[in-house]
Order: C-alpha cells, then structure tokens, then sequence
C-alpha cells in the first residue's frame, strides 16, 4: 500500500469526510476552562517542573527543549518539553534506522520507536509517566495548546492526515485527548486520525474533563514512549 493510499484506506476501510458545526462550549468555553485549570494547577506544577529540569540540567542537558509543532489553522508554534533526548539525537536515528529495517518500519508506522537510541535514561522514565510534558502548560497560558486536543504533531506528520488533515487544523493540539490516553502511544496512523475525528465529534465540557481525569490515571500507568 503506498502512502497515499494509506491517507484513505486501512485495510479497505474508507475514512468518509468529516463536517460539524462548532457548538459555544468549544468557541468560548474551552478557553476559559483552559485558563480556569492551567492558574489552579501551576502553583502546583511549577516547583515539579523546577525539580525535574534541575535533574536534567544535572546530567548534562539544556533541560527544555521546544519543539516546533502544527497549531490550529497551520500555525507553527513551540511545543515545550521537558529534554528526554541526546546532544546528537538526530544523528542517533538516521544511523539506527538505516542498520534497523524493522525500527525504520515501525518508525514510518507510528513515528514512534520501541527502543530509541536517542532518549537518555532519565528521559525514558519521564516520557513512560508523561511528566516531560509538563512545561506544555506554558503553552496552554500561551493559547498555542488545549489541555485536551489531538496529540501536536510536525509539519511532516500532518501530512500523513491527507484528505483528513483539516480534523486536526481546526483544533488547538491538546497536552491529553483520547489518543493520549486510549491509544497511548501504541496507535498507527489510521487509528490516531479516527481517534482525532472521534474527539472532534463529541468535543464537549463534560468529555473534556473525563479525558483529564484518565489522564491521571494513564500517568500512574508507565506505558508511554
């Protein structure tokens, strides 16, 4: 199956075209319940945050990395993490996955790696609990990100939506949503665009706050790449 085929079709199942009318809790009331979460938990975050980029600062990293990321309607935005990689991270993956032709498949896959040789040990106990995205809060405050959306993805990625793609341009990219929690990580493509249409159709206060309360749930959980 090619790539583009793939924008399409899974399997022989055909993706149908997505259409829906904004309702006001997602055109004013989504905002405020951003503001409302990310005041009430940032005095509790930030001495977190702190903590966790001394440690990383201790081992020899910048400790925060932005990452440039797809926003709402295509705009590029920094994406702020806590640093989980390697000095030489991209040089690290071109080099395995050219000696890995099963790590370069699942790499086209899912853009995720069983084993990555580019995260650093602490990093890897920060990406399985999730507390690497932490720092997302400041864009949250900055209204570049939701606490609940489709998983941010890269200018590369977005294009792997095809005909699919405006399911995720018409949202701000979320720090949780249903593929964070329900496919956490282990979803192909296909599968993370009908979870991303999937929000996108029951997008709602009461959805957002169960997807929230999960999340902490899923966090307890160490199951993240």
């Amino acid at each position: 199956m090619s790539d583009q085929d793939f924008h399409s079709f899974k399997e022989g199942v055909v993706i149908a075209p997505f259409t829906r009318k904004k309702a006001h809790y997602e055109l004013w009331g989504k905002r405020t319940l951003d503001l409302a979460f990310a005041l009430v938990l940032l005095p509790i975050l930030l001495p977190v945050i702190a903590l966790l980029w001394l440690v990383v600062r201790s081992g020899g990293s910048r400790g925060f990395f932005g990452h440039r990321r797809v926003g709402r309607n295509g705009k590029i935005f920094s994406c702020y993490k806590i640093q989980t990689m390697v000095a030489d991270a991209e040089g690290r993956l071109t080099a395995y996955l050219e000696s890995n032709p099963q790590a370069a498949q699942e790499w086209a896959d899912t853009q995720k790696l069983t084993n990555d040789p580019r995260i650093t040990k602490v990093g890897k106990f920060l990406r399985k609990t999730s507390l690497d995205e932490l720092p997302q809060i400041w864009n949250v405050l900055a209204g570049d990100m939701s606490f609940v959306g489709p998983r941010p993805v890269t200018a590369v990625e977005i294009e792997r939506y095809g005909v699919h793609r405006d399911t995720y341009l018409e949202l701000k990219p979320g720090i949780t949503g249903v593929w964070q929690v329900e496919g956490r990580s282990s979803g192909d493509y296909f599968e993370r665009v009908q979870m991303d249409r999937k929000y996108a159709a029951t997008i709602g206060i009461f959805s957002d706050i169960l997807l929230i309360a999960k999340t902490v749930t899923v966090m307890i959980q160490p199951t993240g790449r």
